[in-house]
């Protein structure tokens, strides 16, 4: 107890502990209606047949940039994704974004209702970490998207009859 006591009064003593400056005043609650990734890529034009003819994701938002795409949005049911060229990431975001936004690929992590159609339509595409079964309950694969970043797609499994 006395440990937990030191740590507080030492957080308290560096300002973590006084987040709440006016305890009288109360926090609205914040509705999140949405959380979508937008994954940067040099070019958006190899990425379309990976979501759409391989996902069955519909192409909802189409931003050109000259001759071909700056900006897209795939969608199926609620899950949504998009891509946007870093030379449109350059023009759009402030500079102290735009420089950080090529330093790696981006990982997803994907839950859906049937795998198997999943490693059906990943034929020909780079499996980075082949079928298998986690500890904690899910049969998951990963691939690399035409842009380079990593997705895992994953089900649980069907729990113990």
């Amino acid at each position: 107890m006395r440990t937990f006591a030191v740590a507080a009064a030492h957080a308290f003593s560096l300002g973590f502990a006084s987040t709440h400056a006016n305890p009288t005043q109360e926090k609205k609650p914040m509705n999140v209606k949405r959380i979508t990734p937008v994954l940067l890529v040099q070019e958006i034009e190899p990425i379309v047949p990976f979501w759409v003819d391989r996902l069955g994701f519909t192409k909802t938002i189409e931003v050109p940039e000259g001759n071909k795409l700056g900006f897209v949005a795939f969608q199926k049911g609620s899950a949504e994704v998009m891509y946007q060229t870093y030379s449109s990431v350059e023009k759009d975001a402030p500079p102290s974004m735009s420089a950080e936004a090529g330093k790696g690929p981006t990982y997803l992590y994907v839950e859906v209702g049937d795998l198997d159609a999943v490693l059906a339509a990943m034929k020909d595409v780079k499996i980075v970490m082949p079928l298998r079964t986690a500890f904690y309950g899910m049969r998951e694969l990963s691939v690399q998207d035409p842009g380079g970043h990593f997705i895992t797609f994953a089900q649980p499994v069907a729990p113990p009859h």
